[in-house]
């Protein structure tokens, strides 16, 4: 096995020189492949989803609600979880981020009050409920709004 005996596997290449429909002598000609008449003989493809005039698929299933483009879709953190961090600490999104707390912090983060804080935290998120911020700056910490 040298460079020289190197070539492409069977079928991995196609030619793009093969010319259709230009007479019996090519193997290819009159119908050029596409059989005698019929919707697929004919130019102009039918568009996605036709099902020849049956009621398509996405008109037979029910459609329900809505989907507002303005809603955000905020990730929530309780201050129990923010317990891995040391003492004075600054706790912010790329943290979060670093230990795990966070896997995909979306449109922001929201710190909520659920749970207890032992530690002075310095903590920067997009939004803190009134409790998390009152549990935060009770230690010395501060609740600082990105």
């Amino acid at each position: 096995m040298d460079l020289s005996n190197l070539r492409p596997a069977d079928g991995a290449k196609q030619s793009d020189n093969f010319r259709r429909g230009r007479g019996h002598g090519s193997g290819n000609g009159k119908t050029a492949g596409k059989g005698h008449k019929g919707q697929k003989a004919r130019s102009g493809a039918t568009r996605p989803g036709f099902e020849g005039g049956q009621m398509p698929l996405y008109r037979r299933i029910p459609k329900r609600g809505f989907t507002n483009r303005n809603s955000k879709d905020i990730v929530g953190i309780n201050v129990s979880a923010l317990e891995v961090f040391d003492n004075d600490a600054v706790v912010s999104v790329e943290t979060l981020l670093e230990q795990g707390i966070v896997k995909n912090p979306k449109d922001g983060v929201k710190i909520l009050g659920n749970g207890e804080l032992t530690k002075k935290l310095t903590v920067q998120a997009n939004a803190f409920s009134a409790g998390a911020a009152a549990k935060i700056e009770a230690l010395g910490g501060k609740a600082e709004v990105i």
